[in-house]
């Protein structure tokens, strides 16, 4: 095994002894354990595990065989970490979250490659290229969506990608398409959800007079605004707000919410629970 820390994941059902079991095969490996988190869902029991570790003398795909041998029919035993996911970046108009990923990317703290920028606006493209990534500019005048993601399929047919992230791409997705990419598409939503979900979150907020306003990264499910949420976050405001200032204070939750959604995701640190999550933070 490799000197760096490797992660490993279980998620099977529950059942006594499974700390025991999948620990004792790693101990007869001579695997050392750095951190190791777990949980139980009672409603669904089912068990969680989130183990990073290093050393050892058996390969990965012994080690998942000998694991899977000792758990529950059905269990799903991965184990990853040894390389960077490849991301592409889906934009329209607004700069700020996509700001903040490719200064995160540019320093080494995303923890992922940025592979390209698609946008069906080009407004963001010299943005995109002082930080030397390619930007796709894919057009939607004109076309039907189903067409427009065909054109969207053929810009992405190069790259291998491991993850979509959704930074205010402001189209709604097909079934097909997100189908193609199982939970593996990530949106940032302006509104802490399930409050005000759909366009004009801010202006929605400010009609009912709350006294937060959040945001909320979550996985994208055909569901409009209802896939399993990672992150959320929420400012303070008053009274005093107009909609377009509810709107600038939301920006920067939104960008941080976001980064760390993606952190989060991008170091196997979200299981998927139906349709809620388990984060190991």
């Amino acid at each position: 095994m490799a000197n760096f820390p490797l992660i490993l994941r279980v998620d099977c059902a529950d059942r006594p002894g499974l700390i025991h079991a999948i620990t004792g095969v790693l101990g007869r490996h001579g695997v050392n354990i750095i951190t190791n988190d777990e949980f139980v869902d009672d409603a669904s029991e089912r068990f969680f595990m989130r183990t990073e570790f290093v050393g050892g003398h058996a390969t990965r795909e012994d080690l998942c065989r000998e694991l899977a041998e000792v758990l529950p029919d059905g269990a799903t035993v991965t184990i990853g970490g040894d390389r960077l996911p490849h991301v592409v970046i889906f934009a329209t108009r607004e700069h700020h979250c996509l700001g903040e990923l490719l200064l995160r990317h540019a320093h080494g703290d995303l923890g992922a490659s940025i592979d390209a920028v698609v946008s069906n606006r080009a407004v963001l493209r010299e943005l995109t290229d002082r930080f030397d990534v390619p930007f796709l500019h894919v057009p939607h005048e004109g076309l039907s969506r189903d067409a427009h993601e065909r054109a969207i399929l053929d810009v992405l047919a190069p790259y291998a990608v491991d993850h979509l992230v959704l930074a205010k791409y402001m189209r709604v997705l097909s079934t097909d398409f997100i189908h193609r990419y199982p939970h593996r598409i990530v949106n940032i939503h302006h509104s802490f959800l399930p409050a005000f979900v759909g366009a004009n979150p801010y202006r929605q907020a400010f009609e009912r007079g709350v006294k937060i306003i959040g945001a909320t990264a979550h996985f994208v499910t055909e569901a409009l605004d209802e896939g399993p949420i990672i992150a959320q976050s929420v400012v303070p405001v008053d009274h005093s707000f107009r909609a377009d200032e509810m709107a600038r204070a939301g920006r920067d939750v939104e960008k941080i919410v976001l980064a760390k959604a993606l952190k989060l995701v991008f170091e196997d640190r979200v299981f998927l629970n139906g349709n809620r999550t388990i984060v190991f933070d």
